[in-house]
């Protein structure tokens, strides 16, 4: 039964991920972009937000709940 449900829980995930690699932020499972400009980005999720600051950012994919920033990303703040 504890494999069944950490299969479940893992297929379907809801936790707030953050993840970058290369000039690229990946964010999976936020609530909302509460600001976006080309030198910052605000991200609410369910326990706070996140503040991306730097310069040129863009989002280059928008899926319902995951997102991928882009450009000179120079702090990640959570708050």
């Amino acid at each position: 039964m504890n494999l069944i449900n950490n299969l479940k829980s893992s297929l379907l995930e809801e936790d707030f991920k953050m993840q970058y690699i290369e000039k690229k932020l990946g964010i999976a499972n936020y609530n909302d972009i509460s600001h976006f400009d080309s030198n910052k980005i605000i991200i609410s999720y369910k326990n706070g937000s996140v503040l991306i600051s730097g310069g040129n950012l863009v989002v280059s994919k928008l899926i319902k709940d995951e997102l991928l920033i882009e450009g000179n990303i120079e702090k990640i703040e959570l708050r």
